[in-house]
């Protein structure tokens, strides 16, 4: 019987998504009691749990840099798909959640989840050693996509407000894919080398010293259910944003809020991932994924929204505040002298971590 329960237990990544998907179908469309949330909650965590274990399945059998693309890139299509689905349903309220949700990605990957996989691996090794060239790659196409559809809209004159005209929106929708789509063939064809883990010394690692790769027939199984649990993950937030966004309204906080906890939630899988890269000294792999999460929330949404925007109500505002532009250029500062040396120390990580801190407390008294 032990033996039975023990292998019942260690299937739970085939399970789980199948219970989430389940508990998405079951709440879909219905108002939330406190028990329905709490059950919602358990799905919704379970789910993430198991989007992790199937990307590390897929990753290790396809390697790096191609396994850092995996996750970030599921997460973040499914990602504009709750964005685009919850500001068809908000009308004019909505116009900033793009905007909203998009900075909140790209502050919570370039300092949250990057602080905190630098503070790991100084911690276990006193300095955390990367690739300044790729990662340097990677850092510059997120701040080359943020100040191009974040920053500049605030600062056009053909449009009132921080909005883009009809030209200048189709430039951004698409000047983010290319920049993006240029950045993915660096990383997977001309310059791979740039994005493998490295040693102490510098030395690029090119294989995956721990367990034999899965067979295809398990990295396929794997790739389906992490799809079912990643739908899964975005429509159980969905599900629960009606209650996000009274409890909000309730507690009088701002609406920009809803954004940053939407994107907290679609993130969670890829900050597990990239914890776990960084505690087993992978540290290039995590800033893989942190930094890839960030370019493929930015160039994947603006060209959704801009498409969306044709039959959507209401403005698409995209530019940012004077506030959040000036959490913006210190995170590019700061992320490019980080970068530079290709050696960070637990400093590095508490200075990032510092500024995702000032990031949710202005986010919640601006």
């Amino acid at each position: 019987m032990n033996v039975q329960l023990r292998l019942f237990v260690s299937q739970w990544p085939v399970y789980v998504p199948v219970v989430a998907a389940v508990v998405l179908a079951l709440s879909w469309g219905q108002s939330l009691s406190a028990g329905l949330v709490v059950l919602v909650g358990c799905a919704l965590t379970g789910a993430v749990l198991a989007a992790v274990h199937h990307a590390e399945v897929i990753a290790h059998r396809v390697g790096e840099p191609f396994g850092s693309l995996v996750l970030a890139l599921a997460v973040t299509v499914i990602e504009v798909a709750l964005i685009v689905t919850l500001m068809a349903d908000g009308g004019d309220k909505s116009s900033t959640l793009a905007r909203d949700t998009v900075f909140a990605a790209v502050m919570i990957t370039c300092n949250g989840i990057v602080g905190m996989c630098l503070l790991v691996g100084a911690l276990r090794r006193r300095v955390a050693t990367f690739n300044p060239e790729g990662t340097g790659a990677a850092f510059g196409a997120v701040a080359t996509l943020a100040g191009l559809s974040l920053v500049l809209p605030t600062f056009t004159t053909s449009t009132p407000g921080p909005r883009f005209s009809p030209p200048q929106l189709v430039f951004a929708a698409l000047a983010a894919p290319i920049v993006y789509g240029l950045f993915v063939s660096t990383q997977t064809v001309r310059h791979r080398d740039y994005f493998l883990p490295v040693t102490a010394e510098g030395e690029v690692i090119d294989t995956d010293d721990h367990a034999e790769p899965p067979s295809a027939r398990a990295a396929l199984g794997s790739l389906g259910l992490l799809f079912v649990a990643l739908v899964a993950v975005v429509g159980l937030a969905k599900v629960v944003s009606p209650t996000i966004e009274s409890a909000v309204s309730a507690a009088g906080l701002p609406a920009s809020v809803v954004g940053v906890v939407i994107a907290l939630m679609v993130l969670l899988p890829e900050s597990i991932a990239a914890l776990r890269a960084a505690r087993g000294d992978r540290v290039q792999t995590s800033l893989n994924l942190a930094l890839g999460s960030a370019m493929a929330s930015i160039g994947l949404t603006i060209p959704a929204v801009a498409v969306a925007s044709i039959w959507l109500d209401g403005p698409l505002v995209l530019g940012l505040s004077a506030t959040h532009m000036v959490l913006l250029a210190l995170t590019v500062v700061v992320g490019t002298l980080t970068v530079i040396p290709g050696r960070a120390t637990p400093l590095q990580g508490g200075v990032h971590l510092s500024l995702l801190g000032a990031y949710l407390v202005l986010a919640v008294s601006p």
